[in-house]
């Protein structure tokens, strides 16, 4: 079938799919680096806890039938090392069926882990990579052309993410609409990075400028997805120059990174496509049956995005096949932060000597400079945010967090950036703080080199020793 295969994106699809493979590596590095404190047997959320109570039907994993840390290392570990394979285009070498399988691999295995994941994998990037990464089993190898209707509905998926977005937007925060969120977002974001404070202070005009702009990437530029080329590779290009500055701006795992490598997809790289035969019949069968289960799916997102009640990233089936996404609805004006604290005094006052335990991502020391981490994600500095925004983000996993820290666990420690203790001497009180944080002034900055001001505002847990951990309040 002529109609069926397009030759002219050969390029675009080996860019998208090696870019696709380096996104995988990183979320199963950052799984096999960080599951033992999170997930693991003696984690803050232990997966068994949650297979124990969550049937498989509504979470199909690996590890509802069995879990143990080694084995979710070896699924972890397997999944670096498949990534690692696509990445240097071992499925070109393979036949057909064999390059699909080996993409299938990588996604049964993260969606083992998303699914077990819970509050910690509960970001819609993990969805979006689920579901890309379904896609990218269809999309062929050297022995076929691109399948157009794979190509479509790689489109389909990134108007979604622009497009429900932009509504969520729209529909949201009244600063949207006023243009003025990005007076606020820069400094109150989830995780700073190095350039943040620099965008923050960027004149009011450049910020309301950068909010029109998004207005017009996310609603206006997604329609043109779908108009001939080139028309089509402009939107793709206006996207990724969009996605490009919001990487410089702040730290936001691979959101960005994954949605560039869907524009990718729409491009139209200039090269020489190779000769090759008709795709199989098999293939052509297994494509079409696939575009028209998901196209029938997408009944529920579309639902959702023209919804006055429009939801941010969320999953309609347990395999995230197709999904609903947006981000920031809403603005915070003001910056807080927990700081967590020990003392190794046996009773504990204000006057004890409180140590700061150091995170590699999220604001603490006022002085320390925020550091570039995406599209790597720090887990536990994430919800330390929606931590300070309320206790109720973190009621099932502070009062573990603050066990094991406690104890000094290994584990947990290595998710930080320091403990001021030493791993023979952990404190015998922990307390955390709630602090607002605000950017310093260009003058303030040259005077005591702080990029942050904070201000204590109350207790977020009183002091805590292993006998009896407290909860947040």
């Amino acid at each position: 079938m002529d109609w069926f295969t397009a030759p002219d994106y050969w390029m675009s699809r080996l860019v998208f799919q090696r870019a696709l493979a380096g996104v995988y590596l990183v979320a199963f590095l950052t799984a096999a680096l960080q599951f033992r404190a999170l997930l693991g047997e003696r984690g803050m959320l232990p997966v068994p806890r949650f297979t124990a109570r969550v049937p498989f039907r509504q979470a199909p994993s690996l590890f509802q039938l069995h879990y143990s840390d080694r084995f979710f290392a070896v699924c972890a570990g397997t999944g670096c090392a498949v990534s690692l394979a696509l990445l240097a285009g071992l499925d070109g070498r393979l036949p057909l069926w064999a390059g699909m399988s080996l993409w299938l691999l990588p996604w049964a295995l993260y969606l083992s882990i998303v699914n077990v994941g819970q509050t910690w994998y509960a970001f819609g990037w993990e969805s979006l990579l689920l579901e890309v990464g379904f896609l990218a089993v269809f999309l062929g190898n050297d022995e076929v052309a691109p399948p157009f209707v794979v190509l479509f509905l790689l489109r389909w998926i990134l108007f979604r993410v622009e497009f429900g977005a932009g509504l969520i937007k729209m529909r949201g925060d009244a600063c949207w609409r006023e243009l003025t969120c990005l007076d606020y977002h820069h400094e109150t974001q989830p995780m700073p990075g190095p350039l943040s404070w620099f965008f923050h202070h960027l004149p009011r005009p450049a910020h309301r400028v950068e909010v029109a702009a998004n207005h017009f990437t996310q609603l206006v530029v997604p329609v043109l997805l779908f108009a001939p080329q080139p028309v089509a590779t402009g939107a793709a290009s206006l996207m990724i120059v969009t996605q490009l500055w919001l990487v410089l701006s702040g730290n936001f795992s691979w959101l960005n990174w994954i949605t560039i490598v869907l524009a990718v997809s729409a491009l139209r790289l200039p090269a020489d496509a190779p000769s090759v035969p008709d795709a199989p019949l098999w293939y052509e069968v297994l494509v079409l049956a696939v575009a028209a289960l998901l196209i029938a799916l997408s009944r529920r997102p579309v639902a959702n995005m023209i919804s006055r009640r429009q939801v941010m990233n969320r999953s309609f089936d347990p395999l995230h096949l197709v999904n609903t996404y947006g981000a920031f609805g809403s603005v915070s004006r003001l910056r807080y932060e927990v700081v967590i604290e020990g003392t190794s005094d046996e009773v504990p006052s204000e006057d004890s000597d409180w140590r700061e335990y150091e995170f590699k991502g999220k604001p603490g020391d006022p002085r320390r400079w925020p550091r570039q981490f995406a599209p790597y994600h720090l887990r536990l500095d994430w919800l330390m945010w929606f931590a300070a925004l309320s206790p109720s983000y973190a009621g099932s996993w502070f009062g573990t967090l603050v066990e094991r820290l406690l104890e000094n666990d290994r584990d947990t420690l290595r998710l930080l950036r320091r403990s001021p203790f030493p791993p023979d001497a952990p404190p015998r009180f922990i307390r955390a703080r709630l602090f607002r944080y605000r950017y310093t002034s260009w003058r303030e900055l040259r005077e005591t080199g702080a990029c942050w001001e904070r201000t204590y505002v109350r207790e977020y847990l009183p002091p805590t020793r292993l006998a009896g951990v407290s909860r947040p309040s």
